[in-house]
């Protein structure tokens, strides 16, 4: 029996019916460097040669197993032969499963400490594992991880010390909670010389005051060194991070804050930190 007439080319919708896709499909090819563009023939239409077939029939098998046009494509770039193609990709996708395993390692201790705690360093995060299930605030949480891409780890640790005393002391919450809400209420229908500012200014001083009698009853204070030390562990781990300056970083953190609260926070600034007072300062929010 006679052998059909074989073409030594094909028309793309050939070529496509061949390799089990699509002409579309082949055009993307050609599109992201997959794929050469081939001869074309008297009527300006592509024609498909053996060489073509067999490298669209491995691009095919490798898409179908999941890998990536990109990854194809780069262990096609610059191999001699597919063997090389293989061993260059399988190299590409073993560097890729770790990284992914890092990954999953990493989500998984999200999990396991808690979001967004998970997403603080395990010197700050250390620093809180005592506390039972629930007793910070999301809020508190929040805070701590804007207090540490700020000031760092080792700020964010201190400030810890705040948020472990409101867990364990009722009361100075529950004026935590007072205060916020009075603090929510210096909204824009407020003016900055409004004299209730004074007063509430007043009231977050002692509280803070209050807090940093607390931390200081509590011994808490006391870990200061070890923190340094666990800080200066743990210095390299921020390395290659794009960094900004403490001040720098507050520029750039949006507050939707009125006048009025512009007017109340630096009050308080002024209260708890005036120009001529000596020794310790109760540390601030």
């Amino acid at each position: 029996m006679p052998l059909p007439a074989i073409p030594r080319r094909v028309k793309i919708g050939d070529a496509a019916a061949f390799a089990g896709t699509t002409p579309r499909a082949i055009r993307h090819y050609h599109a992201v460097g997959l794929l050469a563009e081939p001869e074309r023939g008297s009527d300006d239409r592509r024609r498909y040669g053996y060489d073509d077939m067999i490298r669209l029939l491995w691009i095919r098998r490798m898409a179908d197993a999941g890998i990536s046009l990109d990854d194809i494509r780069a262990g096609f770039e610059g191999a001699t032969g597919i063997e090389q193609s293989l061993a260059r990709l399988e190299e590409s996708l073993a560097s890729k499963a770790a990284a992914i395993e890092a990954q999953r390692a990493a989500v998984h201790r999200l999990r396991e400490v808690g979001s967004p705690l998970g997403l603080l360093s395990p010197l700050v995060s250390g620093r809180l594992h005592d506390l039972p299930p629930g007793s910070l605030r999301p809020a508190d949480l929040d805070t701590l991880l804007v207090t540490e891409r700020t000031f760092g780890s080792l700020g964010a640790a201190l400030q810890a010390d705040r948020f472990i005393i409101l867990a364990t002391h009722p009361e100075l919450r529950a004026e935590e909670d007072r205060l916020a809400e009075a603090e929510a209420a210096l909204d824009d229908t407020m003016s900055p010389d409004d004299p209730r500012i004074e007063d509430l200014a007043a009231r977050r001083c002692a509280h803070e005051t209050a807090l940093g009698a607390a931390i200081d009853r509590s011994g808490l204070d006391e870990t200061l060194d070890l923190l340094l030390d666990q800080e200066d562990e743990h210095a390299g781990e921020e390395e290659g991070e794009a960094r900004t300056s403490p001040v720098e970083a507050v520029g750039k953190m949006p507050y939707d804050f009125s006048p009025a609260r512009v007017r109340y926070e630096e009050r308080v600034i002024e209260l708890l930190h005036p120009a001529d007072q000596d020794g310790d300062t109760p540390r601030t929010r």
